[in-house]
């Protein structure tokens, strides 16, 4: 009994599965070419040092997400440490010998308000006092030098991003301007070397498409070219394409992408109208015939036949 009911259902579903049509058509799709990208950083920076000296510490590592501005490294100099100490006991020593200017002047300044001293001595005394005031201002001023340069001893990240390379260690001695680390800003693109036949075809706005990831077939996502360089280097022409969701691809990794060359017309029907049996493609016609069909490229819309099918045929799609 239970058989009997399976049956009359599974002939409903049969019939359902073959309802849908699709006339087949000339559509004029974009002739893609397959080319090979490069994941780059739209901007890659550089982490330098501003003194010489030290690394006594280095908080990075390649593979490591850091933040705009934060430290990185430290390098310490200890010559300035040595300078600040020097330059404190000679701002002491002249604090003392300020004191004892003003000390001076204010007695010159008494005995002149009396009456009992010259305005040659009052002067001398005047002068003294602003000599030992602007000579401990310029001790102080090379002071905050000493202390900024220490200040900057500390290497910040110049701006978001993840290190690509770290080509120092802890204790390694720098010099100035010398490479802490390399960082890959955040966002990334898709870098094109075209051959110079296509650049008259590459448009900034195009759309491109991006194979998945492995280039195990299909489409990942679609893309837009930002920038085609004006310069052709090597006979190729270079293109960037921004395209979402790079963020956790390698840098440098190498993917497949699908360029528009032109125009061209083809027929195209729906990916579920196409099946195979014993390796080969067939579709099924309004008529109940199968034809066999030779595909050619697959895409968001379907499958281009190449053979097999005519304009005016009505595929039958589950």
């Amino acid at each position: 009994m239970k058989v009997l009911w399976v049956l009359p259902l599974l002939a409903v579903f049969a019939r359902g599965a073959i309802a849908g049509e699709f006339t087949v058509k000339q559509t004029e799709v974009d002739d893609r070419k397959a080319v090979i990208a490069t994941v780059e950083p739209v901007h890659q920076l550089v982490a330098r040092a501003r003194i010489g000296g030290t690394i006594v510490a280095l908080s990075v590592k390649e593979g490591d997400l850091v933040q705009g501005g934060a430290e990185i490294a430290r390098v310490v100099d200890q010559k300035l440490a040595l300078q600040l100490q020097a330059l404190d006991s000679r701002i002491k020593s002249q604090q003392a010998q300020r004191d004892q200017a003003k000390l001076d002047f204010d007695r010159a300044s008494e005995l002149m308000r009396r009456g009992v001293t010259t305005q040659t001595q009052y002067d001398q005394a005047r002068t003294a006092l602003d000599v030992a005031d602007r000579n401990l201002a310029a001790m102080r001023s090379d002071r905050d030098v000493i202390v900024q340069q220490t200040a900057e001893g500390a290497v910040l990240a110049p701006g978001a991003g993840r290190v690509l390379t770290v080509p120092v260690s802890s204790g390694r001695v720098l010099m100035p301007g010398e490479t802490v680390a390399t960082i890959a800003a955040d966002q990334y693109i898709l870098r094109l070397q075209l051959p110079e036949r296509h650049a008259q075809f590459m448009r900034a706005g195009d759309k491109v498409a991006m194979a998945a990831r492995g280039d195990v077939g299909g489409f990942a996502q679609t893309g837009v070219v930002r920038l085609v360089y004006p310069e052709i280097v090597g006979g190729r022409v270079i293109a960037d394409v921004d395209v979402p969701g790079l963020g956790d691809y390698f840098v440098g990794e190498l993917t497949r992408v699908y360029v528009s060359t032109g125009k061209r017309t083809t027929m195209i029907v729906p990916a579920a109208a196409v099946y195979q049996r014993a390796g080969v493609k067939f579709v099924r016609l309004k008529s109940g015939d199968e034809v066999v069909v030779q595909p050619g490229d697959s895409g968001p819309d379907g499958v281009e036949i190449l053979a097999g099918l005519r304009v005016g045929d009505v595929v039958l799609t589950p």
